[in-house]
């Protein structure tokens, strides 16, 4: 997505552990902050420096290499690693040897920063940059500043197998696309990672076969746009176009990828992050129906429902074809769940404008959201050639106004359920009470319901719902 990706505020600043090896002297210490991506990024960083000798660590004071794995879409994200920084360059001064690296989106675009003016760093590494950590942690070692920031057009990680780091063992995230090619003028993604390419589709099965077989039950493809998947033998998909007869005849797109592994694996749960509405096509609905073990949830990020905002912000669809493909959803699937991403307050926004936002809200009805007030991210078009001229006041406002709107809809969509008997995967033990479990149903919706016996995390189990918090289902188990 050239979208506002979803952050988890949860797992922020989660550092990550994995199995150590007998035989590696040194120790990692991993943070990440961010959307899933980032997350899937540490995994393999983590696998290459396993190779390199390191073991990952969550005591900070052990660490011989502190890595963060940044990100930029909002202030607040950088503000608070900044302040991490600061943490570790303390640790720092007790411990010399210590070296400090900054990975990710936020690398990507402040690289001179850190390295030269403010010296908070030993080492600057963009996200398409990884497999060279062995080169740049030789030469950090050897007592000299390293740097990759360099974009590339190729990488897409696939032949690197992930650790799984601090997951529950259940649901794992797949990466089939990096970089994006949605210049949409809010978003940093397209200069912090690149241009769009995908990974062969071998590789993806190859992951996900061996994650069922680790125990595995449920898999979300990643990517920043999933939809504009496309695999034709390799390179940009934007070079498509010159691809050969037989390249283009034996391409294979979003819709073909997810039906490959649906088939692949007919007892995981699939799901995928994120959509864009503009390459979202029928045949990827049509898949969804046909398969059941195919999620019934999609991301659809909007971000205005006025169409001249929609415009500023470079956004390839209107207010009405937005409609026609919430319509095609909801014939094709009656029962999916569809959320969205929301920005408040963009440049120009009226008053008018924002009452659109309103009324699409209304008219789409969604299961959930992620709602932010515009931040104006350096380096984006928006920033570069839009004024921030929305008063903070008004901006607060109408985001409280989208989030209330939000919430109603919310709670409506989980009135809708009560009285169905949903398939639930078990995640874990609900937060409230050891005598419940928790999990998801297929719409993402989360069902808390009394543990039963013989009830184990990562099973499936059919519940009946029962009942509904604002944010919450409530069932029990249904004996089959």
């Amino acid at each position: 997505m050239a979208e506002e990706k979803v952050i988890d505020e949860t797992i922020q600043g989660n550092s990550l552990t994995l199995k150590n090896k007998k035989d590696n002297k040194r120790k990692l210490y991993i943070e990440s902050y961010g959307c899933a991506m980032n997350f899937s990024d540490s995994e393999i960083v983590a696998s290459i420096l396993s190779e390199e000798g390191f073991n990952t660590t969550k005591v900070l004071e052990d660490a011989d290499l502190v890595l963060v794995n940044t990100c930029s879409i909002r202030e607040k994200a950088e503000l608070t690693i900044r302040k991490r920084l600061e943490k570790f360059n303390a640790v720092k001064r007790t411990k010399p040897h210590l070296k400090v690296g900054v990975l990710g989106c936020m690398a990507e675009r402040l690289k001179s920063q850190f390295l030269e003016e403010e010296k908070i760093v030993d080492m600057v590494v963009g996200p398409d940059a990884y497999k060279d950590l062995p080169n740049l942690i030789k030469e950090v070692d050897e007592g000299r500043n390293a740097i990759n920031v360099i974009l590339s057009k190729e990488e897409t990680y696939g032949d690197v197998a992930p650790v799984r780091l601090n997951t529950n063992g259940i649901s794992a995230y797949v990466s089939i696309t990096r970089g994006c090619d949605n210049m949409c003028t809010f978003c940093v993604v397209p200069f912090t990672r690149g241009r769009e390419r995908s990974r062969e589709p071998q590789s993806i099965l190859e992951e996900v076969n061996d994650l069922w077989n680790r125990g595995y039950k449920e898999i979300t493809l990643l990517g920043q746009n999933v939809d504009s998947y496309l695999w034709y033998g390799g390179g940009l998909k934007k070079d498509f176009n010159q691809a050969t007869e037989m390249q283009k005849a034996t391409a294979v797109n979003f819709a073909n990828l997810l039906e490959m592994t649906a088939i692949a694996q007919p007892k995981m749960r699939i799901r995928f992050s994120t959509s864009n509405p503009q390459d979202l096509t029928l045949d990827v609905v049509k898949t969804m129906a046909k398969y059941d073990n195919i999620c019934k949830h999609i991301h659809l990020p909007v971000q205005s429902g006025s169409d001249r905002i929609l415009k500023a912000m470079n956004r390839l669809h209107t207010r009405e074809e937005y409609f026609t493909l919430i319509d095609n959803i909801r014939q094709i699937i009656p029962d999916c769940a569809i959320s969205q991403d929301m920005i408040a307050g963009f440049p120009t926004e009226t008053e008018e404008d924002h009452k659109d936002t309103l009324s699409l809200l209304e008219y789409v009805k969604y299961d959930f959201g992620y709602m932010y007030s515009y931040s104006e991210r350096p380096g984006t078009m928006a920033a570069r050639k839009l004024e921030d001229d929305v008063p903070e006041a008004d901006k607060k406002r109408r985001l409280a106004e989208i989030i209330a709107l939000q919430r109603q809809h919310s709670g409506y969509r989980l009135q809708q359920r009560l009285g169905k008997i949903d398939e639930v995967l078990i995640e874990g033990e609900s937060k409230r009470s050891t005598e419940h479990w928790m999990g998801r149903n297929s719409q993402n919706a989360v069902v808390v319901f009394p543990k039963e016996e013989g009830s184990q995390v990562g099973e499936f189990v059919q519940v009946k719902i029962e009942d509904c918090t604002t944010g919450t289902l409530l069932g029990s188990i249904v004996k089959k």
